[in-house]
C-alpha cells in the first residue's frame, strides 16, 4: 500500500495520484492557489483514493461557498455510497467522518472527530491544517492554539511541514493573547519558510494587536515580494496593511490599497474577500467617511451572490455593504431570509446556532445603526460583546462589531455605556488612536474639554507613532 511522506498508508492511491496528492497539500499548507488543480489530478490519476477525495471534500468546505460546499457534498456523497469503509484505515476512516460532518454543516461535529484525529495522528498534516481552519471559522481561540500545540512535540524542525504547523500556533496565540510569543513562533516560522504567508498573517495580526502599526508596515513591506500577489490570502493581507494605515489616519492610502487590491472591477465575488473589503469600508462608515460609490460596487458584488444561510459571518459582511450604501430594503431582506430559514434548519447545522444568536441581532443592530437608531443598535450589541467569536473570524475581524458598539453607545448618548466600553478597549489596547479618538467624543459630551484635549493629543501622537 501507498504511504505518504509522514508514513500515513493511503488507500488506493497509486504513485501518480501520491505525488499529485503531496503536491495539493503543499500548495494547500502554503495557501497557493495550485492546490485546486493537484487536487483534481489526484483524483483523476486514482478516482478511489479515500485521502484524495477526502482533499476535495475539505476544499469544498474551507472557503465558506455555500455553491462549493454543495458540489463538494454531492460528489463526496457520491464516493461514499460505493465505497466499503472497512478498506480503508482507521486515520482515513476517521476522515471520512470529519468530512462528512463538516459538508453536513456540523462545525463542532467535525471538530470533535478531528480533535481525537490530531491525538491518535499528530503528524497528520491534513487534518491538523482542516482543524485549525475550522477551529477559526468556529471562533475556537484555544483550540486554534492547542490543536497545533499539542501536535508540534512530534515533528521534527527539519520535516518541511513544521514551519506551516508553527505559523499556525503562531496565530493561535495571537488570538488568545499571547502576542509576543505568537511573533517569535510566526518569525521561527518564516525563517523555515519565507514564502509561508500564513506565519506573516499571524505576525501582521500581532503587530495589530500590540498598536505597532509603523512595524507591521515594515513587516510587510520587507516581505510583500511573498504576500502582495498570487495567494489565497494576498487581499487579506493587503486589508490587514490597510488598517495599519488607518489607524495613522492615512485615509488616503487606505482608500489607494482598497482600491489596487481589496476591491475593483476585476475582484471575484469571492466571500473571504468581500468581507474585508466591508469590514474596511465599515470603518471608514463609522467614522463619518462617505464612500457611496465604493460601497454601491461592493453591495452589487454580494447581491450578484445570491447567497443563502451558510454561513452568518459573510452575511453580517453582506449587510455592512447593504447599510453603507443606503440599501437598507435589502439588508432587511437578507434578515427575514434567515430568520425564515432558523425557524426551519436542523439544529445540529452549526449555522443555525451562529445565525440565531448572533448573526441576526448584529445584522438587526447594523440596520439600526443605518437608520440612525443608535439606542436600539447598543441595545442589540450590548448582549453580544463577549460572544461575538462563536461566529467565527479574528479579533482584529470581530472588531468592527465591537466598534460599531462603541459609536452606538456615543451617539445615544449612553455616556456610562460609552465610558465603560472605552475604558476595557483602552486597558486592553492602550496605544490605539481610535480608542483615544473615541475618548476624546466622551469627554466631550460630558463637558470635560481639558480631558478631551488630552485624549485627542495622544491619539494623534499614537496615529504619527509617538505614542
Amino acid at each position: 500500500m501507498t504511504t505518504d511522506r509522514h508514513g500515513h498508508r493511503m488507500t488506493d492511491t497509486g504513485a501518480e495520484a501520491l505525488e499529485h496528492y503531496e503536491h495539493a497539500l503543499d500548495d494547500l499548507l502554503f495557501f497557493r492557489p495550485d492546490v485546486a488543480r493537484h487536487a483534481q489530478a489526484a483524483l483523476a490519476a486514482a478516482p478511489g483514493s479515500v485521502m484524495g477525495q477526502v482533499l476535495a471534500a475539505y476544499l469544498g468546505v474551507l472557503g465558506t461557498e455555500e455553491k462549493d460546499a454543495a458540489a463538494a457534498r454531492k460528489a463526496f456523497g457520491r464516493f461514499r455510497t460505493g465505497f466499503d469503509e472497512a478498506a480503508a484505515t482507521r486515520r482515513e476512516r476517521m476522515h471520512l467522518a470529519a468530512a462528512t460532518a463538516w459538508l453536513d454543516g456540523d462545525l463542532h461535529g467535525a471538530g470533535r472527530v478531528l480533535d481525537d484525529l490530531n491525538i491518535a495522528y499528530p503528524r497528520d498534516a491534513l487534518a491538523l491544517f482542516a482543524g485549525h481552519q475550522r477551529d477559526f471559522l468556529t471562533g475556537d481561540a484555544a483550540r486554534l492554539r492547542d490543536r497545533i500545540g499539542g501536535a508540534l512535540g512530534a515533528w521534527n524542525r527539519d520535516d518541511r511541514h513544521h514551519g506551516p504547523l508553527l505559523g499556525m500556533y503562531a496565530f493561535g496565540l495571537e488570538e488568545t493573547g499571547h502576542y509576543e510569543r505568537a511573533e517569535e513562533a510566526g518569525l521561527a516560522a518564516l525563517a523555515q519558510h519565507p514564502h509561508d504567508v500564513w506565519s506573516i498573517h499571524g505576525v501582521a495580526h500581532t503587530y495589530e494587536m500590540r498598536g505597532r502599526f509603523a512595524d507591521g508596515i515594515r513587516f510587510l513591506d520587507d516581505r510583500s515580494r511573498e504576500w502582495s500577489a498570487g495567494t489565497f490570502l494576498t487581499v487579506h493581507t493587503w486589508w490587514h496593511y490597510a488598517l495599519y494605515a488607518l489607524e495613522r489616519g492615512d485615509t488616503a492610502r487606505v482608500l489607494e490599497i482598497y482600491d489596487a487590491a481589496i476591491h475593483h472591477e476585476s475582484s471575484a465575488p469571492v466571500a473571504m474577500e468581500l468581507l474585508d473589503a466591508a469590514a474596511l469600508l465599515w470603518r471608514l462608515h463609522l467614522v463619518g467617511d462617505d464612500q457611496s460609490a465604493r460601497w454601491a460596487r461592493l453591495a452589487d458584488a454580494w447581491e450578484s451572490r445570491q447567497d443563502g444561510a451558510h454561513y452568518a459571518f459573510n452575511d453580517v459582511h453582506a449587510v455592512m455593504a447593504y447599510v453603507g450604501s443606503g440599501r437598507l430594503a435589502q439588508a432587511e431582506r437578507l434578515v427575514r431570509d434567515r430568520q425564515s430559514w432558523v425557524a426551519e434548519a436542523a439544529p445540529g447545522v452549526t449555522n443555525h446556532a451562529m445565525t440565531a444568536d448572533i448573526g441576526l441581532p448584529v445584522c438587526r443592530a447594523l440596520i439600526a445603526f443605518g437608520r440612525q437608531e443608535y439606542a436600539r443598535a447598543a441595545d442589540l450589541l450590548l448582549p453580544l460583546r463577549h460572544r461575538l467569536h462563536t461566529f467565527g473570524g479574528s479579533h482584529a475581524q470581530r472588531d468592527a462589531v465591537q466598534r460599531t458598539l462603541v459609536e452606538s453607545a456615543l451617539r445615544a448618548g449612553r455616556t456610562e455605556l460609552a465610558r465603560t466600553l472605552l475604558s476595557e478597549r483602552i486597558q486592553l489596547r492602550p496605544v490605539c488612536p481610535y480608542n483615544w479618538s473615541a475618548q476624546a467624543r466622551l469627554e466631550e459630551q460630558l463637558g470635560r474639554a481639558d480631558r478631551a484635549a488630552d485624549a485627542r493629543e495622544r491619539a494623534a501622537a499614537q496615529a504619527a507613532g509617538r505614542g
